[in-house]
């Protein structure tokens, strides 16, 4: 991987993407700094310091944000609204037709629905930053914390608020479609990769700061390597299905023969599990915040199943993450539209009779191979979770083993387009 970074760098052209990229990366973090008019800095600060945590929706969007969202700053919100509007785009492609004519019909119904999500990033902006700014002026943000955040509640201070929050996840989108066309690729996940990776030397700082802090460390450490070997090992597996195109006369010219085949991952469904899992499991907490602590329902929320180690908690959060990595396989993956295109251009699975049957044995292969694929991602996300509230440091390490799974997959998916552009650039000629 480094032999790869420092190719890039003597290539002029991937040079100059990967500064400009680089340059988008640190404004991006600069942003997150800068407080949102209205806030009192200074107060923010003092509960900052004084944070003995959040609850897990606000600490899940913090991490996207990252850190930026507890600091109230102009990039609070981070990539969040986009990646929920992403996944409402893909979600409503199985319930309106006229978002899966788009998805066929190319470049031209691909671009009409990336401008259907900055609409709807835009939206989701607003209503997002509306809740956050209610959060904070209800001191829920900071519940412990007597200072105000908001000295200044009026409505014109709130509406200007909003507008400066909703257009900091409008600049942070177009700042990573730059990235996409000018950098290196790949520009959203880069700023989620940037995101979280600026939140782990300040966890790992306050771990081996803490009681029993290098036993600690050492252990987080380790399990941190653990899950990254297991990471790397499964997102680079793949089943490869075998398809044989047959030969055909165009004109005087004969066409296909070839063999190729359909690579399906393990993990087919990525993070998109995992984040609807914790979002999910964030409501009951978020909702116990707002209600009579003393009441009943409220406590046996909060310790049963809002509180991380409760073993309830942990229950729902499995079952959650293998029930959604099965819906979002099912949601992006159509056995019928694939089996339908190879015999469109005619392709065929050798042994599997072409239409029909094939739609059937990619079904069957999808829903056995999502069955580990899941497993997998439960494990990732419960077992640090599980090592870090059993060292006491569970607040310490947002998101625990997503955030991993999340700063690996990007980390490879970016030093794979980096080698590609490599080979596209250097090449050997037959003579020498």
């Amino acid at each position: 991987m480094l032999s790869a970074f420092v190719r890039a760098f003597r290539t002029p052209d991937l040079r100059r993407k990967l500064l400009f990229t680089i340059s988008i990366m640190v404004i991006f973090r600069v942003g997150s700094f800068i407080p949102t008019p209205g806030v009192d800095y200074g107060n923010v600060q003092q509960c900052v310091a004084s944070m003995d945590g959040t609850n897990d929706l606000l600490g899940l969007v913090n991490l996207f944000s990252g850190g930026a969202l507890l600091q109230l700053s102009v990039f609070a919100l981070g990539i969040m609204p986009y990646i929920t509007a992403s996944i409402i785009t893909q979600l409503l492609r199985v319930v309106i037709p006229r978002f899966e004519a788009l998805h066929k019909e190319g470049q031209q119904g691909t671009a009409q629905l990336t401008q259907y999500t900055r609409y709807m990033t835009i939206g989701l902006a607003i209503l997002q930053s509306t809740t956050v700014i209610t959060v904070a002026r209800n001191n829920l943000l900071f519940p412990e914390c007597p200072v105000p955040l908001i000295p200044d509640d009026s409505v014109a201070t709130i509406v200007l608020m909003v507008i400066t929050m909703t257009a900091g996840t409008a600049l942070i989108m177009w700042l990573g479609e730059l990235i996409s066309e000018r950098g290196i690729g790949n520009g959203m996940s880069l700023l989620i990769f940037t995101s979280i990776a600026a939140t782990f030397p300040g966890a790992m700082w306050s771990i081996a700061g803490g009681e029993n802090g290098l036993t600690n460390f050492v252990i987080v450490m380790l399990v941190i390597l653990l899950v990254i070997a297991l990471v790397v090992f499964v997102e680079q597996s793949q089943r490869r299905i075998p398809v044989q195109y047959a030969k055909r006369m165009v004109g005087r010219k004969m066409y296909g023969g070839s063999s190729t085949y359909i690579p399906i991952k393990i993990n087919m469904a990525g993070i998109i599990p995992v984040i609807f899992a914790s979002s999910l499991l964030a409501i009951p907490g978020l909702a116990a915040q707002f209600g009579d602590q003393t009441a009943g329902w409220v406590i046996w929320l909060s310790t049963y199943v809002a509180a991380p180690e409760a073993p309830l908690h942990i229950a729902l959060y499995l079952v959650l993450i293998i029930f959604f990595a099965y819906f979002y396989t099912a949601i992006t993956f159509n056995p019928d539209e694939v089996a339908d295109n190879m015999k469109k251009y005619g392709g065929f699975i050798p042994g599997i009779r072409a239409g029909r049957p094939t739609a059937e044995y990619l079904d069957y292969v999808i829903s056995r191979i999502t069955a580990p694929g899941s497993v997998y991602l439960a494990f990732v996300a419960l077992i640090p979770l599980l090592v870090f509230i059993w060292l006491g440091v569970g607040a310490n390490i947002p998101f625990g083993g997503a955030s991993i799974l999340i700063v690996v997959g990007v980390g490879l998916e970016t030093v794979k387009q980096i080698e590609s552009q490599l080979q596209q650039r250097h090449y050997e000629g037959f003579l020498r």
